[in-house]
C-alpha cells in the first residue's frame, strides 16, 4: 500500500527523537494536511478501511531505531564485547525475528514455538538463548540441535540435559540463572528478581550447582543470568545487580568454568502515559555498563560479554492498535460507555495488570475532549475496560480509535476469548503497509475442535 500525503508535520505530542523508548508514539507519527494521523507514511484510517479492525500496526523505523539505540549505547559505554538480545515474548513473529536479526541483535525464546519462529525468521541459533522454568524435552532438544544457549533455571533442566545430550557429542551451551534477591517497585506479577520467585536457582544453590557441573562432558557453562523485573523506571537496582552477578562470575571462573557471558536481563520501562518517566535506553545502558565494569575491576575480572534482554522497551512504542467505535451507552449522571470492536482478547493487559494507555481518534487527533467515557471492549466481561474515565471528543459509530504503545504484550498475549478471532497485523514503512499477520476468521477457530463420532448420531 503506497500513499502520497503532503504537508506532513510531527504529531504534536511530548516526544524525544533521540530516546525512542520515551515516546508516546512511533517516531514516524505525523499529521497529514487535513490533520489526520499518519504512521510510517500511512494514514491510519486508510489502513483501518483496507485491513479492517481491530488492527495491529507496527512501525519498522521505530523498531530499527530502538535496536540501534541498544547496540550503539553498549558500544559507547562498555569496553568489552556486548550483545543485546530481543526478548521475543514481547512480540513473537517472523517479522520481528527478522528485524532483530538484521540489526545484529540476538533473541531469547521461552518455548518451541518462539524458537521455531525466530529460527525461521532468520535469527542464528548461536545468537539465541532459551529461557523457561519448566522446559520440555522437545524444547531442550530443539535448542541443543540449533546451538541455542540454554538458560538452566533449576535442577530439572540439568537432570534432563544430562540424559538428553548424547555421549561423546558436543556439550550443551549453558547459562545459569539465579535470583539475585533484589526488589523493584513494579507490579507483583512481573517481579522476578526477589527470592520468592518461580524463576532461577536461589543464591545459596549457585555454588553447589557450579561445583556439580565441573568436569561434566555434556555441559559447557558459558554464562550467568539474572533478571529483576519488568517495566522498571529505577536505576539503582541495576547497580546492585552488577555487584551480585560479579561475585558469582568470580566464583564460576575460580572453579574453572569458561564463563564469558553476563546476562543482566531486561526490564526497562516505557512511557505509556504522560506521567510515566522512564530512563532513556542510553541512560539505562550507561548505568548497567558502568556498574558491571566497576564490579569486575574491583574483583580483578576480565570483562565478560555484556548481554541484556530488552523486550517491551524495544517494541512497545513501535506499535499502535486501531479499533472501530460501535455502540454507546449513557447512564445519566453516572457514566458513558463507548464500545470498540476489540478489547481484552487483543489487549489483556488492562484487565490483568490494570495497565494504562494513551489514545486518540485517528482522524481527529487534535480535537478537544468534550466528554469523559469508559472505552470498553465487546467481550462478555464487565471488566473488559480498555481505558477508564478517558477524555475524548464525542464519538460516532465508525470512528477509528488509535491506542498507542501496544507493540509489546498485546499480540503475544492475545486470545480467542468468546471465540473472537485475533486481529491482523501490518508493518508500515515509507508509505507502504505490508501484511505480517493474517486476520483469523471464525472458521479458523474450529480447526482443532474434534466432535466424537457418537455425537453425530444425535444431530
Amino acid at each position: 500500500m503506497t500513499q502520497t500525503i503532503t504537508s506532513q508535520r510531527p504529531f504534536e505530542a511530548n516526544r524525544d527523537a533521540e530516546s525512542p523508548n520515551r515516546n508516546l508514539t512511533p517516531i514516524t507519527t505525523e499529521l497529514d494536511d487535513t490533520d489526520r494521523l499518519v504512521v510510517g507514511g500511512c494514514r491510519l484510517s486508510d489502513l483501518a478501511e483496507r485491513y479492517g479492525t481491530p488492527l495491529y500496526v507496527l512501525d519498522e523505523a521505530t523498531v530499527r531505531a530502538t535496536c540501534r539505540a541498544y547496540r550503539q549505547a553498549l558500544e559507547k559505554h562498555y569496553a568489552g564485547p556486548s550483545l543485546p538480545i530481543y526478548a521475543s515474548k514481547a512480540n513473537s513473529s517472523l517479522v520481528m525475528s527478522s528485524l532483530a536479526a538484521s540489526e545484529g541483535l540476538g533473541l531469547d525464546a521461552v518455548s518451541a514455538g518462539e524458537l521455531l519462529t525466530a529460527l525461521r525468521g532468520g535469527m542464528p541459533g548461536e545468537r539465541m538463548v532459551l529461557h523457561g522454568n519448566n522446559k520440555s524435552d522437545e524444547e531442550l532438544l530443539l535448542a541443543y540441535a540449533n546451538k541455542v544457549t540454554i538458560v538452566v533455571d533449576n535442577q530439572h533442566d540439568l537432570d534432563r540435559l544430562a540424559e538428553l545430550v548424547p555421549a561423546g557429542a558436543e556439550p550443551a551451551r549453558l547459562m545459569l540463572r539465579f535470583t539475585p534477591g533484589i526488589e523493584c517497585h513494579t507490579h507483583e506479577y512481573i517481579r522476578t528478581g526477589h527470592l520468592d520467585s518461580k524463576f532461577g536457582f536461589d543464591p545459596d544453590q549457585v555454588e553447589p550447582v557450579l561445583r556439580s557441573l565441573v568436569g561434566q562432558p555434556w555441559a559447557q557453562l558459558t554464562g550467568l543470568h539474572a533478571h529483576i523485573g519488568s517495566q522498571i523506571f529505577e536505576l539503582e537496582p541495576h547497580r546492585d545487580l552488577a555487584a551480585v552477578m560479579a561475585d558469582k562470575l568470580k566464583l564460576a571462573r575460580d572453579l574453572g568454568h569458561p564463563v564469558s557471558d553476563l546476562n543482566v536481563g531486561g526490564g526497562l520501562g516505557i512511557r505509556y502515559v504522560e506521567s510515566d518517566d522512564p530512563p532513556s535506553i542510553e541512560q539505562w545502558i550507561q548505568v548497567v555498563a558502568e556498574a558491571v565494569t566497576t564490579a569486575c575491576q574491583e574483583r580483578g575480572l576480565e570483562l565478560p560479554r555484556l548481554m541484556c534482554e530488552p523486550g517491551r522497551s524495544l517494541v512497545a512504542t513501535a506499535g499502535v492498535t486501531l479499533y472501530s467505535v460501535g455502540s454507546r451507552k449513557t447512564i445519566p449522571n453516572v457514566r458513558t460507555y463507548v464500545a470498540i470492536d476489540g478489547g481484552m482478547s487483543d489487549n489483556p493487559r488492562p484487565i490483568t495488570y490494570q495497565s494504562l494507555y494513551t489514545c486518540c481518534l485517528a482522524d481527529r487527533p487534535l480535537a478537544k475532549s468534550d466528554e469523559s467515557v469508559n472505552l470498553v471492549g465487546k467481550h462478555c466481561e464487565s471488566g473488559d475496560v480498555l481505558l477508564k474515565d478517558l477524555p475524548l471528543p464525542t464519538t460516532e459509530s465508525g470512528d477509528i480509535v488509535t491506542v498507542f504503545a501496544t507493540g509489546a504484550y498485546n499480540a503475544s498475549m492475545s486470545s480467542n476469548y468468546n471465540r473472537i478471532p485475533r486481529p491482523a497485523a501490518v508493518l508500515v514503512h515509507d508509505g507502504a503497509a505490508e501484511l505480517v499477520q493474517k486476520r483469523e476468521q471464525p472458521d479458523d477457530l474450529l480447526r482443532y475442535d474434534v466432535l466424537p463420532e457418537r455425537f453425530n448420531a444425535l444431530r
